[in-house]
């Protein structure tokens, strides 16, 4: 076995240093440096605003930031999957139930890949998914108010990577499983996997008018890894393709026993005929505990329902529900161009890109022109479905977006390069360097049948010397490239929060309208808003004590608390009075341990506080809000446990 991996590992080693030697002499002297007008074309002048969003995955912060292009500002890291302490989500009481799962309260996941919505497979800026890998869910941000709204865990599944992307009129977002496990799970040897672990493809149904989400039904697949996918569009809409490897099946030392069969799989899904099985009853039902966590914007509070079982299909029983089209080697990416008509399979371990032809598939299953099966599952002939293969265009091939003018674009791990090429000649036009180690690429749109193919974006792993040593774990970074000519031109580099693992790109206008101005009061349906300073109050049952408090530009109601006992259990529910969208207030409580909030405009929050010691203990503001800042503070007065001090609260002694 050791002399399996040694030779792994020289082959690697060899392949990249002849490819480097082999592109690279007397090469650009000034590859990757900012030159002439380069810089000017990424600037954004004081003022003025950025052409794109983009969404940019956390990865290992469990988080989604926002940049703008081309000036790569990050203007916000919204929280999803991890507590966040600046906004105090999965902090204050309303937002905790968000992060609920059947493991328990996970307060910090692995984000990965966001996809917005669309309409007639184009952009339609109304909500961004993203998916959590290590405990499987999906998440849906509402980009009226770029808040998390929703999110449903994934049950029958582990790894939830090939995820969470949309067919073209959200009609679903899927959610595919990495690691296929025992399903349903149970204690079994692992050395047991092949033929017993099963993956999950998961269909998760998106209601058009809120986008609120179900799970619709389950693909019981193979038990092989189940990596990306994408839906196919225009012609090919009512697919969706899925990266698969380890067709090996096996558990253990994967760099090398995974690595074992020359070919592996796109799963073609056909999930319009997925739909017709459901409505003829052709699935079994089957017990799953999962979480369904909603942020209600009226009562501005999570709440989990729990789901019992899911529907599942078994393609096996089901003809015609899914097919294998032959993929060398270990393939990542599983990207579908513009058209819907080529579906291109990125194998890290070929040295060619293998581009499969739809009409071709749909051909070759009309003809059963099959190469054998996989449980049940029909693989068709590898040369029946090729449309085309761009030879030897680079090392490591990961992911491939699109312009819209008939070129692809894919990344090279290795190599460390984004490569352009043509569809239909499979030609390479150009290839530019990244700095280093590329995984995923974005064109805004490139995931849609409308590209705006002005600018790519290159996710970098490694960005050793690129910016100021910071210790051991250096920034990743993305980089942005100008696609508008024939030759790509290297614009900005830009550090990243977290591993920027995928991204998600649209043009500002498509949003900035939408973007909610106005927070009104009176729809503000929590139950303990306090929504005038006369309705502020100060109750008591037994040693719970609520507190419904106000706060605005400069001070709370009440400021001034007493009667309030050690041992008490104090809930300060607090409302900000503000309506205007960039007021927001923080209060912050000395000895809470969830130590401040920050409330946005109309909004109530909650904290909780459990004095334990005698005094007079401060509350203040923590975010800036006017001249006055300083001065919207308060005090609360704790007495002993047995003290006789009634309760009272007062605003200027009133």
């Amino acid at each position: 076995m050791k002399s399996k991996i040694i030779n792994t590992t020289s082959i690697f080693v060899s392949l990249t240093l002849l490819f480097l030697a082999a592109c690279t002499p007397g090469g650009d002297k000034n590859a990757g440096a900012l030159s002439g007008n380069l810089a000017e074309r990424s600037y954004v002048a004081p003022g003025e605003h950025d052409e794109f969003y983009a969404f940019i995955s956390g990865g290992f912060s469990g988080q989604l930031a926002v940049y703008g292009l081309p000036s790569g500002r990050l203007f916000k890291v919204i929280p999803v999957f991890s507590t966040d302490a600046e906004k105090a989500y999965g902090y204050n009481e309303e937002t905790k139930a968000m992060l609920n799962t059947s493991f328990g309260f996970v307060p910090w996941g692995d984000s990965h890949h966001p996809d917005i919505s669309q309409t007639n497979g184009v952009l339609d800026g109304r909500w961004v998914f993203i998916n959590e890998n290590n405990t499987p869910r999906i998440a849906k941000i509402d980009l009226t108010t770029f808040e998390t709204t929703e999110i449903i865990e994934i049950p029958n599944s582990a790894g939830n990577h090939s995820s969470s992307f949309v067919t073209e009129n959200t009609e679903y977002v899927v959610a595919g499983t990495r690691f296929s496990v025992p399903v349903p799970q149970r204690d079994m040897p692992i050395n047991e996997y092949k033929g017993n672990f099963k993956g999950a493809l998961s269909f998760i149904k998106v209601a058009p008018e809120d986008g609120e989400m179900n799970i619709e039904f389950q693909i019981l697949m193979p038990g092989f890894d189940y990596d990306l996918s994408h839906p196919g569009r225009g012609k090919s809409h009512g697919w969706f393709f899925f990266s698969t490897y380890n067709s090996e099946e096996s558990s253990t030392l994967m760099e090398v026993n995974a690595s074992q069969n020359d070919k592996d799989f796109i799963a073609a899904v056909n999930w319009k005929k997925a739909e017709e099985y459901i409505a003829a009853g052709k699935f079994k039902t089957v017990p799953a505990r999962y979480a369904h966590n909603i942020y209600d914007e009226k009562t501005h509070t999570a709440s989990t329902t729990w789901g019992k079982e899911v529907r599942v299909l078994d393609p096996a029983e089901l003809p015609g529900l899914v097919y294998f089209l032959p993929t060398p080697k270990s393939p990542h990416g599983c990207d579908v161009d513009p058209s819907g008509e080529y579906i291109v399979g990125n194998g890290k371990l070929s040295a060619n890109l293998t581009v499969h032809s739809f009409d071709k598939m749909l051909s070759a299953i009309e003809g059963e022109k099959f190469d054998g099966e996989a449980y049940g599952i029909p693989i068709l002939n590898f040369e029946d479905v090729l449309a085309g293969t761009v030879v030897q265009p680079g090392l490591g091939p990961l992911h491939t977006e699109f312009d819209g003018k008939g070129n692809a674009y894919t990344t090279f791990f290795i190599s460390s390069e984004v490569v352009k090429w043509k569809l239909g000649t499979w030609e390479v036009i150009d290839r530019k360097p990244t700095y280093y180690s590329v995984g995923h690429l974005m064109i805004p749109g490139g995931n849609s049948r409308k590209p705006f193919g002005k600018y790519v974006v290159a996710m970098n792993k490694i960005t050793k010397d690129r910016y100021l040593p910071t210790g051991p774990e250096v920034t990743q970074s993305a980089q942005l490239y100008d696609i508008t000519g024939e030759k790509m031109e290297l614009l900005l580099d830009f550090p990243t929060i977290g591993e920027p693992h995928y991204a998600a790109g649209i043009p500002a206008d498509m949003i900035k309208p939408r973007s909610r101005k106005i927070f009104k009061l009176e729809e503000n349906e929590h139950p303990y808003a306090a929504k005038s300073e006369r309705e502020t109050k100060v109750t008591r049952d037994g040693n719970v004590v609520h507190v419904n408090m106000t706060m605005i530009r400069s001070h709370f109601a009440p400021d001034n608390i007493e009667g309030i006992k050690v041992g008490d259990k104090v809930y300060f529910h607090v409302t900000n009075l503000e309506q205007d969208y960039d007021v927001p207030h923080g209060i912050s409580m000395i000895g809470a341990n969830t130590s401040e909030l920050l409330i946005m405009p109309g909004q109530t929050e909650t904290f909780v506080w459990e004095p334990k010691q005698v005094g007079v203990w401060p509350f203040y503001c923590t975010d800036f809000c006017s001249a006055l800042h300083q001065e919207m503070q308060g005090y609360v007065r704790v007495s002993d446990k047995n003290s006789n001090i009634k309760l009272s609260w007062s605003l200027d002694g009133e």
